[in-house]
């Protein structure tokens, strides 16, 4: 079976648009293709506890990012959101993102 295609990617800028973190905005981290789940930097903290082990000598709480359906962000350009399509290049051939709204390239 073929890999999923996202119109988001690792590293770019998202706010989240829904769920108890809405109006969050942070960075992708990781997205999961197969659950079209994503972590966004600083959105949808979680405590998750841990044994002692050699990295981590005390144990205890730890706070981080939980995932999240990919459905539940919107890629910011310029401080706004936008809904990203994907057209082919006049120049290269290739697919790239555009913004629905302005027509321009997504870098």
């Amino acid at each position: 079976m073929a890999e999923k295609k996202f119109k988001l990617k690792k590293g770019d800028l998202v706010r989240v648009i829904s769920g108890e973190s809405k109006g969050q905005e942070g960075k992708i981290l990781e997205i999961n293709t197969t659950k079209d789940r994503i972590l966004v930097e600083g959105a949808n903290m979680i405590s998750k506890h841990t044994k002692p082990n050699a990295k981590n000598t005390n144990g205890g709480i730890v706070k981080q990012e939980g995932s999240m359906h990919i459905s539940n962000v919107m890629l910011v350009e310029d401080g706004k959101t936008v809904r990203v399509g994907r057209k082919a290049d006049e120049k290269t051939g290739k697919l790239v993102r555009i913004s629905k709204k302005t027509k321009e390239v997504i870098k």
